[in-house]
């Protein structure tokens, strides 16, 4: 049936992108972040090739779980054919890139590759915060902070999952939980300069309340509860009675460093991701993503 102007003007939930879409970014955003922290964290040989290992995996996790969303998977090569115009193309190019250097690397043991592939990582993740600014129609995602915002939280969800990894296989560095704690800031200040930017945007309401609802989430427990964590275990480590705590203390902190990101951008791709008089561009054929506009 036609739909009046003030139907189609009105605000309403997109459909198109579901858990899968959703888990590329949380996956991806975490796996790519991880090969920077693995490759310039100077662990031994074994921990290195297993975070490099967990970043990759994590990546064609979420690769392949918008594969299985398409409607024809076989044709999804297609997503090659436009770099010149679409984030999601250079997306899928800068992957292939990523996973080829990353397991050069690792099978030939040459440094230099390893450190390519974590540039290439930090790449996947920009590109995937450019894929949801470039989808107009949808507020919530269109922020230009959405594009920093996307990079930080995958810098702290990786610093997260490295320090709990760590806390598991070896001996957390000195330095990690304070870079852990730089990115913990980092992510907090992008978040709140997205939510300005976003109720500056007059954004629909529903994904104001979703923000709203999020603030704890990344504030509380993605930011204050892990800092409070990483604080005593850092003190703990430093005396030989406390020390054996440390790790756990570690480990804690890591989680909620991660698990509230991921939160994050469940929350931002699947509910509150309101069209706004828009539409989602024309199809692509075999685009992991095609109902967006790239």
């Amino acid at each position: 049936p036609n739909k009046s102007k003030s139907d189609l003007a009105s605000p309403r939930q997109q459909h198109n992108w579901d858990w899968r879409a959703a888990s590329n970014f949380i996956a991806g955003g975490a796996g790519g972040s991880l090969l920077w922290w693995s490759s310039f964290a100077s662990l031994a040989p074994d921990t290195t090739r297993i975070a490099m290992l967990l970043g990759l995996a994590l990546i064609g996790g979420g690769l392949t779980c918008v594969w299985f969303e398409i409607g024809r998977p076989w044709r999804a090569m297609n997503v090659f054919r436009h770099p010149q115009r679409s984030w999601m193309t250079r997306e899928a190019i800068v992957a292939t890139a990523t996973f080829a250097l990353a397991l050069s690397g690792l099978a030939f043991g040459v440094p230099v590759l390893s450190w390519a592939a974590a540039a290439g990582g930090i790449a996947f993740v920009y590109c995937q915060g450019r894929i949801l600014k470039a989808t107009r129609g949808v507020p919530a995602w269109r922020q230009a902070a959405i594009v920093p915002l996307v990079v930080a939280t995958g810098f702290a969800e990786a610093g997260g999952l490295m320090t709990a990894l760590l806390a598991v296989l070896a001996a957390v560095p000195g330095w990690l939980p304070w870079l852990l704690l730089a990115s913990l800031a980092a992510r907090a200040l992008a978040w709140k300069r997205y939510r300005s930017e976003l109720k500056a945007d007059d954004a629909p309401e529903p994904a104001l309340v979703l923000a709203g609802r999020l603030e704890p989430v990344v504030v509380v427990l993605g930011t204050l509860l892990p800092a409070a964590l990483i604080v005593p275990a850092l003190a703990a480590a430093a005396l030989p009675a406390t020390a054996p705590a440390a790790p756990a203390l570690q480990g804690v902190a890591g989680l909620l460093a991660l698990l509230p990101g991921w939160t994050l951008k469940f929350v931002l791709v699947t509910r509150a991701a309101q069209l706004q008089g828009y539409a989602f561009g024309k199809l692509r054929r075999g685009h992991p993503l095609a109902r967006a506009r790239g």
